[in-house]
C-alpha cells in the first residue's frame, strides 16, 4: 500500500474516473488540492474569474458530451456558496457535475472561523449529495461514491467539503488496485413495453414525447430508430432539442407557453396518445395540466420513480433509464411490424408535416434598428447544420427556440429549469473544453451577457474561442413583457447614454468595448444586410486569433415575442404565416 496525503488519492479518484480537466479558483483552504492537482500534473485546469462562472463551466463540459462530469473547485466559505446557482442549475436538468471545497480546518468549524460555512446545509436541497467529509480515510471513498452517486439513476450534482486538515493528513491508498463503482440504472420490462404499444396502438393520432433524459442516455439514435420503426411523430422538449433533427420528416415541432412551433402546439392539441421519455412534464412544457391532459391519455417513462404522478398521473408509468427503454420499443415494434400487429399512422404523419410546412411565423424583416426574428434567420443561414447553440432563459432564448434550427443531440446546450441569467458565457467555454473543434454559437441578451461578462478574460487567456451573439435592446425583455399584465415598465430598462460611447446613443453599455477590454474580439451590427458579413468576420477573428468573438446586435428596444397562458391560447404578437401547403412529404423509415 502508498502512504499519501488523503487530498492525493482524491486526485487518483478523479483520474480513474475519467476526469481530465477542472475548472475553478483557488483559495487557502483548498491550496493542498491545488498542490496535490499540480505534482499529478495529468489533470488540466482552467482558471475561472468567478466560482459561480466555474460551476457552469462545468456544466457545461458536462452537457457537451456523453460521459463527462464537470469539475469546479473553491476554497471555503463565499466559494461554496458562490456554487449553489451551479448545483442547483445542474440538480433541476438531471446534469452531473461534481463541486469540491475547501473549509476550515475540523477543530475550528464550530468556532465561527474565517470563511467557515456549513456548505453541506446549504447544498443538500440543490445536490444528490452533499457533505463534509471529517475523516481523512474517508476521503477517496467519499470521491468513489461521489462518481458513483452522479451516474446511477437520475443523474445529479455532488459536493465535497474537505477540511484542510483533512485533505493534508496521511492516509493508506493504493491507486494502482483503485476501480469505479457500478452505476444503477432501472429498466423497462418487456410486459411494461408492450403495454405501451398496445395503448398506442388503440390509438389514432399518437405522439412521442422526447425528454432531456434521451440526451443523458445518448440514447437519440435508439429515439430515431423507434420512431422509423413505429412512424410515430416525436414531440422533442427543450432539453431534448437535436434529439430528432428538425428536419427529419418525423420531427413534430415542440410544444409549450414559448419555446414552442405553431405546429408542435397544434400537434399535441389534436392527439389522442402520448408517450413521454425522459421528460418531467415541465410547465412551460404542458401549460396547465387541464388544458394538455384533455382528451388524450398518457405513458410515461422516466429513469427516476418519484417523477411519474409528480404533476399529472400517467395512464402508464415505466420507471425505466430512456435508452434501456427504447431497446426494449425497438425490439418489440419491429417483432409487431413485421407480424403486421403494428397500426399504420402514416395519414397522421402527413397531417403533422403539412402543418410544419405551413404554420410558421414570419422572420424576413428589414426594419432598422433591427427585429430579434431577423437575427435567428440570419443565423440559420450563416451557421449550417453543424453549429451547437449555448443559451439560457430570456426574451433571446425563447425567440431563438421559435426560429433556430438544430440538427443533432447536445447541438442545443441550454439550462431549462433553473436559468440563471449569466450562464451561457461560462456554459459556452465549458463546451469549448470538452470539444475544441465544435462550432459554438452563444446567444444572450444584454442582461445575461452582463451576469458574468469578466469570464471572457477566461476565454482569451486559455485560448477557448467561440461566437456569441449578442441582441442588445437595453431591457430586461422578458421581464418588461411579463409586466404588461401589471400595466408598468419598472425597473427593467437598461438604456443609458454612455458618457464615452456617445454613438450608441441610449444603448447604455459599451459592450464591444468591453469585449476588447478583456482580451476578446467584437464588432457592432446596426443593420440586418450586415448581419451575414458580421459572422463572416466573427468566424475568421475567431480562427485567427483563437478568442471568443461577440457579435452585438442593436435591436429595435420593444418586440413582443409570442407566448401565452395555455397551448391553445398563444399571443402571436408579429405576422404569421399560414403557407398553403398541399402535397404531403413520405415518411422517412
Amino acid at each position: 500500500m502508498a502512504r499519501m496525503m488523503a487530498i492525493e488519492a482524491a486526485v487518483h479518484v478523479l483520474e480513474k474516473e475519467g476526469v481530465s480537466v477542472c475548472f475553478g479558483v483557488p483559495g487557502a483552504a483548498i491550496n493542498p488540492f491545488y498542490a496535490a492537482l499540480q505534482r499529478n500534473g495529468r489533470i488540466g485546469h482552467v482558471l475561472a474569474r468567478h466560482v459561480e462562472g466555474a460551476s457552469h463551466m462545468a456544466e457545461g463540459y458536462t452537457r457537451a458530451k456523453a460521459g463527462n462530469i464537470g469539475v469546479c473547485i473553491g476554497t471555503s466559505g463565499p466559494a461554496g456558496t458562490d456554487m449553489i446557482t451551479g448545483l442547483y442549475s445542474a440538480s433541476a436538468d438531471s446534469i452531473p457535475i461534481l463541486c469540491i471545497t475547501g473549509q476550515a480546518p475540523r477543530a475550528r468549524l464550530h468556532k465561527e472561523d474565517f470563511q467557515a460555512v456549513d456548505i453541506p446545509s446549504i447544498a443538500k436541497p440543490v445536490a444528490k449529495w452533499a457533505v463534509t467529509v471529517l475523516e481523512p480515510g474517508q476521503v477517496p471513498y467519499a470521491f468513489q461514491q461521489a462518481f458513483h452517486l452522479m451516474r446511477s439513476g437520475r443523474p445529479g450534482p455532488v459536493l465535497l467539503d474537505l477540511p484542510i486538515d483533512v485533505q493534508m493528513a496521511e492516509i493508506e491508498f493504493d491507486p494502482d488496485t483503485y476501480q469505479p463503482l457500478p452505476t444503477y440504472k432501472p429498466a423497462a420490462t418487456r410486459a411494461q413495453v408492450e403495454k405501451a404499444l398496445e395503448m398506442l396502438n388503440a390509438a389514432e393520432r399518437p405522439l412521442l414525447v422526447a425528454g432531456g433524459g434521451i440526451i443523458n442516455a445518448d440514447a437519440s439514435d435508439r429515439l430515431v430508430e423507434f420512431a422509423e420503426i413505429a412512424g410515430l411523430p416525436v414531440i422533442p422538449t427543450l432539453m431534448a432539442w437535436g434529439a430528432i433533427p428538425d428536419d427529419h420528416p418525423l420531427m413534430a415541432g415542440m410544444v409549450g407557453l414559448q419555446t414552442a412551433h405553431r405546429y408542435g402546439n397544434a400537434a399535441m392539441l389534436e392527439s389522442d396518445v402520448v408517450l413521454g421519455i425522459g421528460n418531467r412534464w415541465a410547465n412551460r412544457h404542458t401549460g396547465s395540466v387541464d388544458v394538455y391532459t384533455k382528451g388524450r391519455k398518457f405513458v410515461h417513462v422516466d429513469i427516476e420513480p418519484t417523477q411519474i404522478g409528480r404533476v399529472f398521473a400517467p395512464d402508464l408509468g415505466i420507471v425505466s433509464d430512456a435508452g434501456a427503454a427504447l431497446d426494449l420499443f425497438i425490439e418489440v415494434a419491429k417483432e409487431w411490424k413485421a407480424a403486421g400487429k403494428l397500426r399504420d399512422w402514416s395519414e397522421w404523419v402527413k397531417t403533422c408535416q403539412v402543418r410544419k410546412r405551413s404554420m410558421l411565423r414570419k422572420s424576413d424583416f428589414a426594419n432598422v434598428p433591427i427585429k430579434p426574428q431577423r437575427v435567428y434567420q440570419e443565423m440559420n443561414s450563416a451557421f449550417g447544420e453543424d453549429v451547437c447553440y449555448v443559451s439560457t432563459i430570456g426574451l433571446s432564448q425563447i425567440a431563438g427556440a421559435q426560429f433556430l434550427h438544430v440538427y443533432k443531440p447536445r447541438h442545443w446546450i441550454n439550462c431549462g429549469q433553473a436559468g440563471p441569467l449569466g450562464w451561457t458565457l461560462p456554459a459556452a467555454l465549458g463546451v469549448r473544453v470538452a470539444d475544441p473543434k465544435r462550432k459554438i454559437v452563444a446567444l444572450s441578451g444584454d442582461y445575461d451577457f452582463q451576469f458574468l461578462i469578466e469570464e471572457l478574460a477566461v476565454g482569451a487567456q486559455f485560448k477557448l474561442p467561440y461566437i456569441h451573439v449578442l441582441v442588445n435592446n437595453s431591457y430586461l425583455g422578458l421581464i418588461r413583457q411579463a409586466q404588461r399584465a401589471f400595466q408598468m415598465d419598472f425597473q427593467v430598462q437598461l438604456s443609458f447614454e454612455n458618457i464615452n460611447a456617445p454613438e450608441i446613443g441610449v444603448y447604455g453599455v459599451d459592450h464591444v468595448a468591453v469585449a476588447e477590454g478583456l482580451g476578446c474580439k467584437a464588432i457592432r451590427v446596426t443593420d440586418p444586410d450586415n448581419l451575414q458579413s458580421a459572422f463572416a468576420q466573427a468566424q475568421q477573428w475567431m480562427d485567427e486569433f483563437q478568442v471568443p468573438v461577440v457579435v452585438e446586435v442593436i435591436l429595435e428596444r420593444v418586440t413582443n415575442i409570442a407566448m401565452g397562458t395555455e397551448i391553445n391560447n398563444i399571443t402571436e404578437f408579429e405576422d404569421v404565416l399560414d403557407v398553403p401547403a398541399d402535397e404531403p412529404e413520405l415518411v422517412r423509415v
